[in-house]
């Protein structure tokens, strides 16, 4: 299913990371997808308010704490740059769809990183 929001369907998610050779894109590209996954989740789901929101975002989230041994294993980490790159991808995509009082923290707060 492709993203119908126009405003992230033409963002380049973790955009900075990729300016970084810290970050290997293979991973990165992983993190995108579930950005992008999110994304049609939301669509598909319409949570109707935050807390329906943030159960969206928390399964994100655990998805990226996954993530992290491919970080390592690629010789990197999910550390300060990406994880504030990450949470602004989250409230970004959070204020797409009609939430923009979203706490940023909280739409991360299942991470481990």
């Amino acid at each position: 299913m492709a993203v119908a929001e126009q405003r992230v369907a033409e963002r380049k998610f973790l955009r900075g990371l990729y300016e970084d050779p810290y970050f290997p894109d293979q991973v990165l590209d992983q993190g995108v997808a579930i950005l992008t996954a999110l994304c049609e989740r939301i669509e598909a789901e319409r949570p109707a308010d935050l807390a329906a929101l943030y159960v969206l975002t928390d399964a994100a989230t655990e998805e990226f704490n996954a993530l992290e041994a491919a970080f390592e294993a690629a010789g990197s980490e999910i550390e300060t740059v990406a994880r504030e790159e990450i949470a602004e991808e989250f409230w970004v995509i959070a204020s797409a769809y009609g939430f923009a009082g979203a706490d940023p923290e909280r739409l991360v707060g299942a991470r481990y990183w």
